[in-house]
């Protein structure tokens, strides 16, 4: 008989969402709390009625959060790393 370890993220005593890592499931939950944030923001702001539609942008947001900050130029992207070149191999003659 295995022992299963499972990490499971609870929101108002529903089920949100079933881990095996604490670290993937802190991570969830933490995105499940920047999304409560930005749907509080987002219902202030009455640029949307629908609440629905408030949820389903605040979830969006709270997914792409890198880019979210990147383009309120809290976080500076991070630069590509450029292919480091490679030499070109000479042709040997195995001519012998």
């Amino acid at each position: 008989m295995a022992v299963i370890v499972k990490y499971v993220v609870e929101r108002n005593g529903e089920e949100k969402m079933t881990f095996t890592s604490k670290a993937e499931a802190d991570a969830y939950d933490k995105m499940l709390d920047t999304a409560d944030e930005l749907f509080t923001l987002l219902s202030e702001s009455k640029l949307i009625e629908n609440e629905e539609k408030q949820e389903e942008l605040s979830l969006f947001l709270a997914q792409h959060k890198e880019e979210v900050l990147y383009a309120l130029g809290a976080k500076r992207k991070p630069t590509p790393k450029k292919p480091k070149a490679v030499e070109p191999v000479e042709a040997q003659d195995d001519a012998a």
